[in-house]
């Protein structure tokens, strides 16, 4: 029997995984957007500061994700797979930084956690699809 689009949305993001994605995503989220503001305090560029707490926050995400999320020991090979989907996930997130801090001038936590909101649906699919190989079976 073939699963209907809102069976599968239903399959991939109800479930117990997910919802410890998002506590992770949390806690990343908290991280990047701490590491962003003591980096502002240090006289960078919004934006730049935003990705360098990007980059230090994800792997925290990394080591979460295989310890509690997707059980796989750590390995180099996987960490370069999950910084790899991780990509779309930063596009998505700068866009909506430069669109809000930049061109909005929304304060910088708001833009911050707003484009962390906002590009979670995407990670959590290439994370567990590309980078842990957990994709829906049939």
């Amino acid at each position: 029997m073939k699963l209907t689009w809102l069976q599968n949305i239903t399959r991939e993001f109800f479930t117990v995984a997910f919802m410890k994605f998002l506590i992770v995503g949390v806690i990343n989220t908290f991280d990047c957007s701490l590491f962003a503001m003591l980096l502002m305090m240090l006289h960078l560029d919004g934006n730049l500061a935003f990705n360098i707490g990007y980059l230090l926050s994800n792997m925290l995400a990394y080591a979460l994700n295989s310890w509690w999320i997707f059980p796989e020991p750590l390995s180099w090979r996987r960490y370069v797979k999950f910084m790899l989907s991780y990509i779309p996930n930063a596009v998505i997130e700068n866009i909506i930084v430069v669109v809000f801090y930049n061109w909005l001038e929304a304060p910088p936590l708001v833009s911050f956690l707003l484009a962390a909101v906002l590009g979670m649906p995407v990670t959590y699919i290439l994370v567990k699809w590309f980078a842990f190989d957990r994709r829906l079976r049939k």
